[in-house]
């Protein structure tokens, strides 16, 4: 199985351990040990695509962290939290363009709707079209509030 995320990771440890840069190479050292603890749990050497998974999880809670500091009033915390983001978003893809979420979202609920589907169970299978089709590239929480709002 071809990797390419995995020793983009290391090499990318190796950098932050010449570069002395403590608080990247802790971020970097915390996904290494989320990525290997799935592997352990799964038996099994993950792919690209579930690598990519475990990173969009890994910023999801940096967002949520970082919104929990500021509304608490520790800015400190949410500028170290925003860093560790940061340093994540460089191994997700390419973020997707306002227009192509648009699109691809249009084209799902017309997908959906040609099936017979409507209300709530057409969320989910619009939601699980856009998810498969903008992979890391897009912010999902943001992505199904616009499907709610179109549905």
């Amino acid at each position: 199985m071809s990797n390419s995320l995995k020793p983009q990771l290391a090499d990318a440890v190796k950098a932050a351990m010449r570069a002395k840069d403590s608080a990247r190479l802790g971020t970097l050292r915390l996904l290494q040990a989320a990525i290997k603890q799935k592997e352990v749990d799964d038996q099994r050497e993950l792919s690209d695509a579930d690598i990519t998974a475990i990173i969009e999880k890994q910023v999801k809670q940096r967002r949520e962290s970082i919104a929990a500091f500021e509304q608490a009033g520790r800015t400190e915390t949410a500028e170290q939290e925003k860093a560790e983001m940061a340093v994540l978003q460089e191994f997700l893809p390419q973020a997707a363009a306002p227009e192509e979420v648009e699109a691809t979202i249009a084209s799902a609920i017309a997908e959906v709707q040609g099936q017979g589907i409507s209300g709530a169970p057409a969320m989910g299978k619009v939601m699980a079209i856009v998810k498969a089709a903008l992979a890391g590239r897009a912010d999902m929480s943001a992505v199904s509030a616009q499907v709610k709002a179109r549905l």
